[in-house]
């Protein structure tokens, strides 16, 4: 199955305890404007995935329709570039969860947006090469 360019619901994380979880187990990288937290996992019981949650603080943006923006801006370039990740995880059979937090006090724009989402699947590939690397 290779990856497509939609970004089905299936493709997000939705339950408070997912997200938790996440949060406790995942990995951190910073790739300003980006905190990204990711995590590697085997289920058996569920399908092979990369599955994505989008936030952006109420405290930065205060209004809506500005926090709609930016969300929109990234679920887009997230969109775009996930088909390295998700190509990993159908080879190795793990599922990937990955958390991108906007921590910019300004509006970027898009393509600046896209090349740092960009970035930062790369950097989560590295990482994932370099524990694949230490558990040979």
């Amino acid at each position: 199955m290779t990856a497509k360019e939609g970004l089905p619901k299936y493709e997000r994380i939705c339950k408070e305890n997912d997200i938790q979880t996440l949060f406790k187990k995942g990995e951190g990288v910073t790739v300003y404007p980006f905190r990204v937290i990711f995590r590697f996992y085997r289920d058996r019981s569920l399908p092979v995935t990369c599955r994505v949650l989008v936030s952006v603080s109420k405290k930065r943006f205060h209004h809506a329709f500005k926090r709609n923006r930016v969300k929109r801006l990234m679920r887009e370039a997230w969109r775009k570039n996930k088909a390295p990740l998700y190509e990993i995880c159908q080879k190795d059979n793990i599922s990937l969860d990955v958390a991108l937090v906007y921590n910019a006090t300004l509006i970027h724009s898009y393509g600046e947006i896209f090349d740092k989402t960009k970035k930062a699947v790369n950097e989560i590939l590295k990482k994932h090469e370099a524990h694949r690397q230490i558990a040979r």
